[in-house]
């Protein structure tokens, strides 16, 4: 019996062999939900840049970070700190801090007042400028797996384009600190499924992700070079009723002396614009799967009421 793993495809084989790489990915995200995204041209270079300045933000002094926390925002900008956020139906936070780089959008437009200004951090030099170009790169990859995505399920290619050209999508650049305290119950990210449309996760720099199979048992992911890690969040699961699982994962704390090192991992939470309604497509309605979410629900309300669950608001 082969083991199972999560694939990893080349996305330049959208241009140059689409309809078996539209097969493909759609086959991947049906079974797992998950799948790996190599060939898309995101440099080294600027992930690299990007991880550099994270790292340098998140070695600063606490007094320092907690300047950048915006109090009673749910986090949405700035910095979160330690063992705050807890997985849904979790006793126990997650053993991590982390930061939120949204999209810039003009502060007359209509998304102002749900979506706020970026803080930029004044002691790392480097932190905007590189922070926002994998912001941007990420969120180009998501469109190009959205539209991939699309045509899968027979929609028109550039179906997902303009609901999500204002999305309120999120970098988020995460530290889990060494584990020095023996047994502790905490993990670093309980297990949870996300919230938003896609998730890109680039580059963490240790093992520790994990996905739960429809069998039951937690899959290692480990990926290899420029690999970016996608994931279907929940409101996407909606959209589709189910045809796009959104796949339960955690980040687990590593055995031994691995424990005693940080970790760090960036992902990308793609979002719909905060007024697209999530209301079940029509052509993933069937006999054999009825339409499960016969209420829509806007993407900001969902998000808000997820974010009351998580207890970041």
């Amino acid at each position: 019996m082969t083991k199972k793993h999560v694939p990893t495809l080349d996305i330049r084989r959208y241009d140059n062999d689409r309809d078996a790489f539209v097969r493909d990915i759609g086959t991947a995200y049906r079974e797992y939900g998950f799948c790996g995204i190599s060939g898309h041209g995101i440099s080294p270079q600027l992930v690299d840049r990007a991880y550099a300045a994270f790292k340098a933000f998140f070695a600063l002094p606490e007094d320092v970070k907690k300047r950048y926390h915006v109090p009673g925002s749910g986090g949405a900008r700035g910095y979160t700190g330690f063992m705050v956020e807890t997985a849904k139906d979790s006793k126990y936070p997650d053993l991590k801090e982390f930061w939120h780089i949204g999209r810039e959008i003009p502060r007359d437009s209509k998304y102002a007042d749900v979506m706020p200004a970026n803080l930029w951090p004044a002691e790392v030099a480097d932190f905007h400028e590189a922070g926002y170009a994998l912001y941007t790169a990420l969120d180009q990859l998501g469109v190009r797996v959205l539209r991939a995505l699309a045509l899968h399920i027979d929609l028109p290619e550039k179906f997902f384009d303009d609901k999500i050209d204002f999305g309120n999508s999120i970098l988020r650049p995460i530290h889990y600190p060494p584990i020095t305290a023996p047994d502790v119950p905490n993990v670093r990210a309980g297990a949870h499924e996300d919230i938003n449309f896609i998730t890109l996760l680039v580059g963490a720099s240790a093992a520790g992700l994990e996905v739960l199979t429809r069998e039951g048992e937690w899959l290692p992911i480990t990926t290899e070079g420029d690999t970016i890690v996608v994931n279907i969040g929940d409101m996407l699961q909606r959209l589709t009723n189910h045809v796009y699982p959104s796949t339960t994962h955690r980040v687990v704390n590593p055995p031994g002396d691995a424990a005693r090192k940080p970790r760090f991992s960036v992902p990308f939470f793609l979002h719909p614009n905060p007024d697209f309604l999530i209301d079940v497509l029509p052509n993933c309605v069937s006999a054999d799967n009825p339409n499960r979410y016969p209420t829509p629900i806007t993407s900001h309300d969902y998000l808000m009421e997820r974010l009351r669950e998580i207890k970041l608001v």
